[in-house]
């Protein structure tokens, strides 16, 4: 399920795609498909444009503990 987020000022995609996603890697292009007038806007989008954002899985990542002393 998408859902609608509001820009806040000085916003980008890939901030908001980091902000709401975690990551923009890979994420960004799913939104600009979501949103194809959003290019027209150029780097920053303006306050108070409404971006959807899809629904896409987060992959769930496992940090690897070294201890040197082991």
């Amino acid at each position: 399920m998408s859902k609608t987020i509001i820009a806040i000022q000085n916003d980008t995609i890939d901030s908001i795609c980091w902000r709401e996603y975690g990551r923009s890697s890979g994420v960004v292009e799913m939104v600009m498909e979501a949103n194809p007038k959003l290019a027209e806007f150029g780097v920053f989008l303006p306050m108070g444009t409404q971006v959807i954002l899809p629904e896409i899985e987060t992959p769930t990542q496992t940090k690897q503990t070294i201890n040197l002393w082991d």
